[in-house]
């Protein structure tokens, strides 16, 4: 090569130079998150609040498990039980509903079917299986004071399990 001159590549990309910049400019607007509106504008105004559903069903009281020892006995739903699966015995909801169970002294929270009847100890409330105590982290302690809700949002279409929780 002779003094002065320019390998082609570098010829070819002095001259793709300004075409690259400028797809690069075009390749980050398309990253941009949209347009901002301007302040006064209706679209600009607080982000619209979600209101919370209120229970149709709450209780407070003592929840216990069961477990390994109840596994594949017959509920008293006709199911047979499966510590694994989330579910709860209660005295008076029907089956099928579902309840969120939230432990009071730390804040955690599942939601459970009642597939049983029980607890048959004076002072509980609530029987959980294994997996659901472990989840609220009670298997420990064995019981625990839990909150306990129903939703309408959470039951089945067409449950009559929305109407009884609610009595």
């Amino acid at each position: 090569m002779y003094p002065g001159t320019r390998p082609d590549f570098a010829i070819i990309c002095s001259a793709l130079h300004p075409a690259l910049l400028g797809l690069g400019l075009v390749a980050l607007g398309a990253c941009s998150t949209g347009h901002v509106e301007p302040a006064g504008s209706a679209a600009a105004a607080a982000p619209a609040v979600v209101q919370s559903q209120a229970p149709t069903f709450a209780e407070i009281g003592t929840a216990s498990w069961y477990g390994t020892w109840h596994q594949g006995r017959l509920t008293a739903n006709g199911e047979r039980f499966d510590a694994r699966a989330f579910t709860a015995a209660h005295r008076s909801l029907p089956f099928g509903t579902i309840l969120r169970v939230t432990n009071l002294a730390t804040g955690k929270m599942v939601k459970v079917r009642v597939n049983d009847r029980g607890p048959y100890i004076k002072g509980r409330t609530l029987d959980l299986s294994a997996a659901a105590a472990k989840a609220l982290g009670i298997t420990k302690d064995g019981i625990a004071r839990v909150r306990i809700e129903t939703f309408a949002a959470d039951q089945m279409p067409g449950s009559s399990a929305i109407a009884l929780a609610g009595q």
